[in-house]
């Protein structure tokens, strides 16, 4: 029987490896659902380079500095490069490296969604691979490693709260510190401002893909049924109050329950339970529940209001803050379980000597990280530089990144081309446009004194329309999306290599009618917002209106149009 038993969690084993895995599938939906409909390429290929990547770089060398044999005081491992996974097949334990493997991953792409929107693609790529390589194998081996020096003091963090998640968290707030925040994050006074994501249910998606993972991440190396057991439910127990915390919290603070604030909660209640899952019992899970959605909301507060860097996801709020909370927890509610009978928490009469050992391990773990990615960050930032340019940003990086026109084209007109499918690797026809030949335009308004402007111009110059219109006292506009092509004769465009013609370009038409600001001004703010010095930056259309009624109280002309 016990050589059943072993078997099966053996199998076990790899299934939680499996799921773990599929986790990089939740992470992507989330940050992805979370950010702008203009980036959401540039983050699936993020993440789906965090795990290739992460695979090179752990077969090279992170599996070995993990896993090999102690070369002195518990602090890396080491195993001979011929004798490595890379070359000797037969006797690397293949189970090992995938378990730990598709951990390491999930460390790296943590980072993604606070550095969203605004970092080079190839800078990303050095950091993913770095961190990978080496950063997370060494402090993963002083406490998952066969001799790591703090398992042999008594530090325990069974499923990473520590490990990966307060390590990717970190790296996650050093990274998006450095960046600086996304273009109109915050205003001149300090203040936030919010940008909300394309798209909730994604992002809903994405949470639930990764509670639904966490079961073999915090599962996955259970070694009876009782201790699997114990873990699913405590792995339930959290995040669902967590969860209901912030409901709570944010219902009576902002009048409404905050819907991206809960699915936050729901991924910080897990990644506060992740340390302690196998020591813990249903009432301290509730408590840490219950601590983990406060902490979500403080630490989101915190990087808006305080300390002023922008994180897209609220990655840091989720991982960094909660992977402190999970292993501080463990130290205070630790009550003696299948996996440790005797009780070490200082709460249930351990003393104070196992929670001293958390807080040390938070430290050396958190020292070492920030050091390590501070460097990798400030040499990536002197060499290839970290941040795209201003009017890449403002474009969206899927398209001058990945020369993705739409993440969604296939399912837009945006996307129908003679193939049906969406171009990559877009090439630019539109000339250069002189300053010399931007000549004044004088326009003259109609016999009604009302008239209707139309523009038309990039999508990614909505926001500098709309900022330009509110500098002159424009109160209303019609916005909406549609195709077109002008001189340009739409872009050519290379899909696996063949060439697609896209006649049909993705713009925005924005309404504005006028009757006491003279229509010269709005023509003149529009074409300074959006004048770039090349062919196809639009056009602008007037037109004289004979008329104009309100439907509320049937008011005409003038009228129509006073607010006051």
């Amino acid at each position: 029987m016990a050589e059943v038993l072993s078997q099966v969690f053996g199998i076990w084993y790899l299934i939680g490896a499996a799921l773990v895995f599929f986790m990089q599938a939740g992470f992507a939906m989330v940050e992805a659902g979370f950010t702008r409909r203009k980036n959401a390429g540039n983050i699936i290929m993020k993440n789906l380079m965090d795990f290739c990547l992460g695979t090179v770089a752990f077969l090279l060398l992170g599996y070995s500095i993990m896993l090999g044999k102690d070369t002195g005081a518990g602090i890396i491992g080491w195993i001979d490069f011929t004798k490595g996974p890379l070359f000797d097949f037969q006797h690397t334990d293949w189970s090992l490296f995938v378990f730990n493997l598709v951990f390491c991953a999930t460390a790296a792409t943590i980072v993604s969604g606070a550095m969203a929107e605004r970092t080079k693609f190839l800078s990303y790529c050095i950091y993913s691979f770095v961190i990978s390589l080496i950063v997370y194998p060494v402090e993963a081996h002083w406490v998952w490693g066969p001799d790591g020096f703090l398992t042999a003091m008594g530090f325990h963090d069974f499923a990473g709260s520590g490990v990966i998640h307060y390590v990717g968290g970190l790296t996650a707030l050093i990274g998006a510190a450095m960046l600086g925040p996304r273009i109109g994050k915050f205003n001149k006074d300090g203040s936030p401002n919010g940008i909300p994501g394309h798209n909730i249910p994604l992002g809903a998606l994405g949470c639930f893909i990764l509670w639904f993972g966490w079961y073999g991440f915090n599962g996955a190396a259970a070694t009876n049924e009782i201790q699997l057991a114990t873990i699913f439910a405590t792995t339930t127990i959290a995040p669902a109050v967590a969860t209901c915390t912030a409901m709570i919290f944010t219902w009576i603070k902002y009048g409404k329950p905050d819907v991206g604030m809960c699915l936050n909660a729901s991924l910080a209640g897990l990644v506060a339970i992740t340390a302690g899952c196998d020591y813990v019992n249903g009432f301290g899970a509730f408590i840490i529940g219950i601590c983990a959605g406060f902490a979500v909301c403080f630490g989101v507060w915190l990087l808006d209001y305080k300390l002023h860097v922008d994180d897209p996801v609220g990655a840091v709020g989720v991982h960094f803050f909660n992977g402190m909370l999970g292993i501080i927890m463990t130290g205070l509610f630790a009550c003696g379980t299948d996996t440790h009978p005797e009780p070490l928490g200082l709460f249930y009469g351990g003393g104070v000597h196992f929670l001293l050992i958390q807080i040390f391990g938070l430290v050396v773990i958190g020292l070492w990280t920030a050091v390590t990615m501070f460097i990798t960050f400030k040499c990536i930032d002197k060499t290839v530089g970290l941040r795209v340019t201003e009017e890449e940003e403002l474009q969206g990086l899927d398209l001058p990144e990945h020369g993705l026109a739409d993440a969604y084209a296939g399912f837009g007109l945006q996307a129908l081309t003679s193939s049906g499918e969406a171009g990559a690797n877009i090439v630019s026809t539109a000339p250069e446009v002189q300053m010399s030949e931007a000549v004044p335009t004088k326009v003259t308004k109609g016999v009604s004194g009302i008239s209707k402007v139309t523009i038309i111009a990039k999508p990614e110059k909505l926001d500098a329309l709309k900022l330009a219109m509110d500098e002159i006292g424009i109160m209303g506009m019609t916005v909406t999306r549609v195709m077109g092509c002008g001189v340009q004769k739409g872009q050519v465009t290379y899909y696996r290599g063949a060439k697609v013609t896209m006649d049909l370009l993705p713009k925005i038409k924005a309404e504005i009618v006028v009757s006491e600001i003279p229509v010269q001004t709005v023509v003149n703010a529009a074409r300074k917002a959006l004048y770039t010095g090349h062919m196809g930056d639009g056009k602008i259309f007037v037109y004289d209106v004979d008329n104009v009624i309100r439907i509320s109280s049937g008011s005409q002309g003038q009228e129509a149009l006073d607010y006051e």
